[in-house]
């Protein structure tokens, strides 16, 4: 897989027209990586393009046949960059989900010491993942945003400056022929992050393993509203795996919700949930309809102690308000 111009080796779609992916670049960025888990793309154009907004337009407008963006972090959530143009200005459909395990690194300039370090450069998401790394280990350092933790692995390159460090991928370093100062320096262990492929138009074929991404705008704000939508969803079993709200954009006050679930629009109570929910007092958008991604190894986080992650069982908020503890 690489993004050569060069025609051979491309699929070509009915009607002749080459197919071809844009992502997030410039080369060497976990987009890019997450790109080589889709087999079917191994011998396709792939376009590196220089913002999250540049990828929504360019395949918006047919330039490109696909796009692909990381559309959420198991640590950091949301990816707006992403979500929020495709609920309000595209209406791209996503097509495919890859989830990848992230592994920030320490990059800098072959000569480079890591006592030496003043300056670390990164892509907003990568420093608040390695937010508490960054606090023992480099205090008081200036910590630089760039467009893609491959962009600041670039700076670097470019720079030729000893002081200044980059987080990213390893492959990052290969590229831009980088040492790495430190491996794997994300905060937390199970740092994962999906990325989705969207195209123009078109729903995959349900595979038995599929997940339906919704937005629902409320005609009324009403109480219960929000209930009232859910509980379409209970009393059909449908499982929701992800709900989310959004400002409209609109009106102070007034939000969206962004709904991930599981089953495939052309499933019977999948289509009917979503046609009554949009009868009874809801517009729904939707995002796209596709393959699940594997696992995101959700037992293995849910053997985290009730302690750590919250209150469980009656009584605790009495014991919250007793002044004597």
């Amino acid at each position: 897989m690489r993004d050569s111009t060069g025609e051979a080796g491309i699929p070509v779609r009915k009607g002749g027209e080459d197919v071809n992916v844009a992502y997030l670049g410039p080369r060497g960025t976990f987009t890019e990586e997450a790109l080589f888990q889709l087999p079917e793309f191994k011998d396709t154009q792939l376009v590196p393009l220089g913002s999250f907004r540049e990828v929504l337009e360019c395949t918006e407008s047919g330039l490109y046949t696909y796009g692909f963006l990381p559309i959420e972090n198991s640590i950091e959530g949301t990816v707006l960059a992403t979500l929020d143009p495709m609920i309000f200005e595209n209406t791209l459909l996503i097509q495919k989900e890859v989830v990848l395990n992230i592994h920030q690194n320490l990059l800098a300039l072959p000569i480079a010491d890591k006592s030496e370090i003043r300056t670390i450069i990164s892509y907003p998401h990568a420093t608040a993942q390695c937010h508490s790394y960054i606090k023992k280990n480099f205090p008081g350092v200036e910590v630089r945003a760039s467009d893609s933790t491959a962009r600041a692995a670039q700076m670097v390159r470019e720079m030729e400056d000893p002081s200044v460090a980059a987080i990213g991928p390893s492959i990052a370093a290969q590229i831009y022929d980088l040492k790495i100062l430190e491996n794997w320096i994300e905060d937390f262990s199970n740092n994962k992050t999906r990325f989705v492929l969207f195209g123009q138009k078109g729903i995959p074929a349900a595979t038995g393993q599929d997940k339906t991404s919704i937005v629902c705008f409320q005609l009324a704000d009403q109480p219960g509203s929000l209930l009232h939508i859910l509980d379409h969803f209970a009393k059909r079993s449908i499982n929701l795996t992800k709900l989310e709200s959004r400002p409209t954009k609109v009106v102070m006050g007034e939000y969206c919700f962004i709904i991930d679930l599981e089953g495939h629009v052309s499933d019977q109570e999948v289509g009917e949930c979503l046609e009554e929910i949009s009868d009874s007092g809801a517009t729904v958008k939707l995002l796209g309809s596709y393959p699940q991604a594997r696992s995101l190894n959700k037992e293995e986080v849910r053997e985290a102690s009730a302690e750590t992650l919250g209150h469980v069982g009656k009584g605790w908020i009495r014991e919250l308000l007793d002044p004597l503890g």
